[in-house]
């Protein structure tokens, strides 16, 4: 069963990020991981891809670190495209490896309450199957130039 989070809640994140680890990135561009990744990158946010198979190459002008644990700079944020019961091996690693670790964001689709619980327990917040390309465009009002009611009142008479 999904969460619930507050507008508030997730404006507040993704405005106070600026790093983003991107676990599970792909380098094909049909893959949502690869145009995600993309999509944060034109907002402002640093991606920095993560994904063992092609770890040294150069994704989105980023070497793509093999590991959590290669990342010297300050994260924000992880973004996890992985199966959901590969998430603990993630967060763990994201816990004992990036200092700065403010937010665990799980994609849609992936969801796993006890990794989930391990962060907030360290003080991180946790967001569980969504997308902060979508949450972005929704908040920040690009979903509503094509003509979507995201719910969001952006003016008043």
């Amino acid at each position: 069963m999904s969460e619930t989070y507050t507008d508030a809640y997730l404006r507040d994140i993704l405005g106070r990020t600026k790093v983003i680890a991107v676990v599970g990135v792909s380098p094909n561009e049909t893959r949502p991981s690869f145009y995600v990744a993309r999509y944060l990158g034109l907002k402002g946010y640093r991606v920095i891809p993560v994904n063992p198979a092609h770890a040294g190459k150069t994704l989105l002008g980023q070497t793509v670190r093999g590991s959590l644990a290669e990342i010297d700079d300050p994260v924000d944020m992880v973004d996890i495209f992985r199966r959901s019961d590969h998430v603990p091996e993630v967060v763990d690693e994201a816990l004992a490896d990036l200092p700065h670790l403010r937010t665990i964001w799980m994609q849609i689709g992936v969801e796993h309450a006890e990794a989930a619980e391990t962060a907030r327990a360290r003080g991180i917040d946790v967001i569980m199957n969504r997308c902060p390309k979508i949450e972005y465009q929704r908040l920040f009002g690009e979903l509503r130039m094509g003509g979507f009611n995201t719910g969001i009142v952006s003016s008043r008479l």
